[in-house]
């Protein structure tokens, strides 16, 4: 017989450094499925957005780190595309020369995480304004010539180090390639600045090459009880090194639902050698 009421911890392991854990209750509560099912359909949105950012936030994680880069790319007025499936082109071309520059001076194969945003039209919603792209990538390029292949030209790299050379090249527009900086967050703050937005809208996408986050359910592991007594001490890092051994918590966070009660979200990091 199913167990009604109970709770679950859920390990995701986001690469070898990263270890996001939700402690969470599942619940037959006839309340708690009767609150959920009048959820507006704004809070369910909310809720979906804040899911897909994690997400965004677990696969850069698991995949990116101090070694690689990040990309902002705007459009001048000479280039500025009218449709987004028209800017969608622009930047796959893009990371199309990339891929292959990369194939060519290092031997590795391009992974990226690319994040469009852009503003509908108001009389013509085919049509985008302010469009703009983030893109993380892995690195291995220099971030000049990075930044050189934005542009409608045909790179000569025999001449690509000349600084004339680079003067007279016709830029799609503003463009700029930093290196990654991981915090005890990992990139989570790069990703909030992406989304920093609050209007207009985004479209992400991926690599087919990236190492997923792997997941790890135990029911057992935690009970009801046990999850309030830690709900007492919410800054107290000391148990959750001994629970999760090898990791250093940088994320502690519990939030209390009338009906279910406590549940709990951990970020922690691998202790390194």
């Amino acid at each position: 017989m199913a167990r009604k009421n109970f709770i679950r911890e859920k390990r995701i392991y986001c690469g070898k450094e990263w270890l996001e854990v939700d402690i969470v209750p599942v619940t037959n509560m006839p309340e708690a499925r009767k609150k959920k099912g009048k959820e507006s359909s704004q809070t369910q949105k909310n809720l979906n957005d804040k899911r897909s950012k994690r997400r965004f936030v677990q696969i850069a994680n698991t995949n990116f780190g101090e070694d690689d880069l990040h990309i902002s790319a705007t459009y001048n007025e000479a280039h500025l595309p009218m449709t987004l499936k028209e800017a969608e082109k622009n930047v796959h071309n893009y990371l199309d020369r990339i891929k292959r520059r990369m194939k060519r001076v290092t031997g590795q194969d391009l992974k990226y995480m690319l994040v469009t945003e852009y503003t509908p039209d108001e009389e013509d919603e085919e049509k985008a304004v302010r469009i703009h792209h983030h893109i993380i990538l892995n690195g291995g390029l220099s971030r000049d010539d990075l930044e050189l292949m934005w542009s409608t030209n045909r790179i000569n790299w025999k001449k690509a180090a000349d600084r004339e050379y680079r003067k007279n090249i016709d830029y799609i527009g503003f463009v700029n390639c930093d290196r990654l900086q991981p915090n005890e967050n990992g990139i989570e703050g790069l990703v909030n600045y992406i989304n920093k937005r609050k209007k207009g809208c985004k479209k992400w996408s991926t690599s087919m090459n990236l190492e997923k986050p792997k997941e790890k359910k135990n029911d057992h592991k935690y009970s009801f009880k046990k999850l309030r007594e830690l709900a007492q001490t919410p800054e107290d890092k000391t148990v959750w090194r001994k629970q999760y051994k090898g990791y250093e918590p940088t994320k502690i966070k519990f939030e209390h639902n009338d009906y279910t009660g406590w549940s709990c979200y951990l970020r922690l990091r691998k202790v390194r050698d």
